[in-house]
């Protein structure tokens, strides 16, 4: 049974906080959010408090072990939330079975200039123009190796690695030493449980060159030669036809890599109508437009690689109905950010609660048996 106080937040919040909320500036939201989360998270009981509330566990059917890594539940944050790990220990109490910190750069980087979001109630959606901005991979991985001991030993910690977002690294050689840099400094960290590695960043110089199955290749080739001990991830671009995604999943398994993320920002407006967003807003959508081609790519590559790849389920998740869909798709994990933005923080544990339900329905013993079941 949901916990009442979280049940009266999750009213609260949509029909008080959110409107309130949405009168400002969705960049100040966010900066104030993040202050306000690191803050509250240092406080003695906040984080034991909020856990007693909003988290939801059930390990016999939500627990899985996927490539050494013991995840509690199914449901995490995605990269592009908690940049430098301010929210970090707050998020299992929230109820998060991983995070995932960044997207980090090997050289600090300031982003694009702001406005870096904007709202679009309409289509569940954020349009999200940040471009990386985050203090750099050594200080990151500083800050998380002096929590994550204290905190978060039973909380896997993924950190997305993306090329910096400058002039400079703009040719494939020099992307690809960036790439390199920051996982050197990775390679022996226990703090960072897996390494995402973000080929897919749409807001940035120099585009993606790395969706390009040649090289990616290239990329591939250099990230093996780290060395790394961690499973590795790579997040995947949505906006590819089939043929082009597989081209890029050919690569990827003939290389040491574990798992693909899909995926990131929709680069297209189709969905949207006249007059939704002006031309002069820049930026890509999260949320509701990225749901259906998700969707499509989860089954796609579980049906053609499921055997060979774990699949994490990125885009358009708002409810334990489209995170249960994704796993039944195909995904052995999900990922979600603007989910929370929309529907308030206690939608962590009410997905994990009543995918505990649907997977009693459905005759499974472990969510690890619902994965790829409705893979047509």
């Amino acid at each position: 049974m949901i916990h009442p106080i979280a049940n009266a937040s999750g009213i609260l919040y949509r029909h008080a906080i959110k409107p309130i909320l949405f009168l400002q500036s969705p960049d100040r939201v966010h900066a104030a959010t993040v202050r306000l989360g690191a803050s509250v998270s240092h406080v003695p009981g906040v984080n034991s408090l909020l856990k007693s509330i909003l988290r939801f566990d059930r390990p016999e059917t939500l627990s899985q072990s996927i490539d050494g890594v013991h995840f509690p539940n199914p449901v995490g944050l995605a990269a592009g939330l908690d940049k430098n790990a301010e929210l970090l220990p707050l998020l299992p109490a929230v109820g998060f079975g991983f995070s995932t910190i960044g997207s980090v750069t090997y050289l600090p980087c300031e982003g694009n200039p702001k406005p870096w979001y904007f709202r679009l109630p309409k289509h569940k959606s954020l349009v999200v123009h940040n471009g990386l901005a985050n203090d750099g991979a050594e200080k990151v991985l500083a800050h998380v190796s002096t929590i994550r001991p204290k905190s978060l030993l039973r909380h896997p910690v993924v950190l997305s690695v993306a090329k910096t977002n400058i002039r400079e690294v703009c040719t494939d050689e020099a992307a690809i030493a960036d790439y390199v840099g920051s996982l050197k400094l990775l390679r022996d960290n226990e703090a960072v449980s897996i390494i995402e590695i973000n080929i897919s960043c749409p807001n940035t110089f120099g585009g993606e060159p790395f969706t390009d199955a040649p090289r990616l290749d290239q990329l591939l080739r250099a990230v093996d030669g780290v060395g790394l001990h961690q499973p590795v991830w790579i997040k995947m671009p949505i906006n590819l036809q089939w043929d082009e995604f597989n081209s890029l999943l050919d690569v990827i398994v003939t290389h040491s890599v574990q798992s693909v993320t899909i995926g990131n920002l929709n680069k297209s407006r189709e969905s949207l109508a006249t007059g939704d967003l002006a031309d002069t807003i820049q930026g890509n959508l999260s949320g509701l437009p990225t749901q259906a081609l998700s969707d499509r790519l989860i089954e796609q590559t579980y049906r053609t690689y499921g055997d060979r790849l774990t699949i994490i389920g990125v885009g358009g998740v708002f409810s334990a109905e489209d995170a249960y869909r994704k796993i039944c798709l195909g995904a052995h994990l999900v990922e979600l950010i603007t989910g929370v933005v929309y529907e308030g923080p206690q939608l962590v544990g009410q997905i994990n609660r009543d995918i505990d339900k649907y997977l009693r329905r459905d005759g499974f013993t472990n969510i690890s048996e619902a994965v790829g079941s409705h893979a047509s």
